[in-house]
């Protein structure tokens, strides 16, 4: 399974750019990955490890913005086409994660 972290925060002012920085450092602990400048993704391994990333995403959800969180299985990410301009890109192997808990 993996979780995509959709959002659109404001960055208008000094606190808004401290509570964006926030949420992004927030999310790279959590062991999430950027996929683009406002979607960030992880992968779980079960369901009940997803539900588990998906309530710390909701713990330290900012004050303002937009957040979107999406769940999708690991052949729905696989079959994601990547283009740069109208080049089509190789898509990265799917990391291969050992969770110890």
């Amino acid at each position: 399974m993996w979780i995509l972290v959709f959002f659109d925060l404001p960055t208008e002012t000094k606190k808004d750019r401290k509570a964006y920085a926030q949420f992004r450092k927030q999310l790279k602990c959590d062991g999430f990955t950027m996929f683009q400048f406002s979607i960030y993704v992880r992968h779980c391994a079960s369901r009940e490890n997803m539900d588990v990333h998906m309530r710390r995403v909701r713990s330290f959800l900012p004050e303002y913005g937009k957040i979107g969180i999406l769940t999708i299985t690991d052949k729905q990410f696989g079959d994601i086409e990547i283009f740069y301009g109208q080049k089509e890109q190789p898509q990265e192997n799917q990391p291969l994660q050992l969770e110890l808990f």
